[in-house]
């Protein structure tokens, strides 16, 4: 993957753009039919980041695929899951267009931050770059997971109303009990032995925003993240270009996003406390780094779930 450029895609409208698909429904959730995606043309491999989740479920893909640092079994799994800001590259064989079926259920963050799934959907392990086998799933499993995306995606072609999230957000909750449940069925005497340095590095960032140092501290350091992972400020930040086209800091400022956005989704906090809570001695820069990041100040994105 060091030879090629990642490609990132923000946002849902944008996939369905490069994929020759139509302008999505719902900006910030899509259920997709495969056989209407446009094939890959490329010749040589690709990697893609996505800020976006990413929950597929594939017949007759013809590719082989690396997560993260490591290649992703297909040979008898037809089910994967991608988390926001994780690289993925495939490599399409020449009939890779040929006999594909399925279903891709796109979900982008915001769609969650004023839900409870917001916190929990990062619990599910399957998420995981550690994970490298695809889920298998029985005929009846994939009728199962097949129906459930049918129904998010009837439910946001129908009239939305203030029922809509919620009947969305429980189906989602659904889909991905049922892909616990069987994840455990198919793993059940397996163990993850191979953590690599993405999954380290998410690790380590999420232990210090769960903890009291960020108040007390700011933000971690490039230097302090490097010294957790063992490796140099430089070393680590070329490989995270290679890998995900984007600096160690970028990763810490994405991070710190993503934790505002659940304090200002979930808390009555005000921006200024949520600021200091988030280790900026002034209010005026959370504002100026979280409207850089989402074209959004704080109390826009707040104001747009009343």
């Amino acid at each position: 993957m060091a030879n090629k450029q990642v490609q990132r895609i923000k946002t849902i409208s944008e996939f369905h753009r490069l994929r020759g698909l139509p302008k999505p429904e719902h900006p910030l959730i899509s259920v997709v039919d495969f056989s209407s995606i446009s094939p890959l043309r490329e010749n040589n491999p690709i990697s893609w980041v996505f800020d976006f989740y990413s929950i597929s479920i594939k017949r007759g893909l013809n590719a082989k695929m690396k997560y993260g640092q490591q290649e992703y079994d297909f040979d008898e799994g037809i089910m994967f899951f991608i988390s926001p800001g994780q690289v993925f590259g495939i490599e399409a064989n020449k009939d890779s267009a040929l006999k594909r079926s399925g279903w891709l259920l796109l979900v982008h963050p915001d769609f969650l931050w004023n839900t409870p799934l917001a916190k929990t959907i990062k619990q599910y392990e399957y998420f995981s770059y550690s994970v490298n086998e695809a889920l298998f799933l029985s005929e009846k499993e994939e009728t199962t997971i097949s129906g459930i995306m049918q129904n998010i995606e009837q439910e946001y072609h129908s009239n939305i109303d203030k029922f809509s999230q919620d009947v969305i957000i429980a189906q989602l909750e659904l889909l991905l009990t049922y892909a616990e449940r069987f994840y455990h069925r198919q793993f059940i005497t397996r163990k993850i032995t191979n953590h690599k340095m993405l999954t380290r590095l998410e690790d380590v960032l999420t232990e210090y925003f769960n903890s009291d140092a960020l108040s007390q501290k700011g933000l971690p350091t490039v230097q302090y993240i490097a010294g957790r992972l063992h490796v140099s400020p430089n070393y680590l930040s070329e490989l995270l270009k290679v890998l995900t086209g984007q600096s160690t800091q970028q990763h810490i400022h994405d991070k710190l996003i993503e934790k505002a956005k659940e304090k200002l989704s979930t808390t009555d906090l005000s921006v200024s406390e949520i600021a200091y809570e988030l280790g900026f001695e002034h209010p005026q820069s959370f504002g100026k780094l979280f409207k850089t990041k989402t074209n959004l100040s704080p109390l826009e994105f707040r104001h747009s779930f009343n």
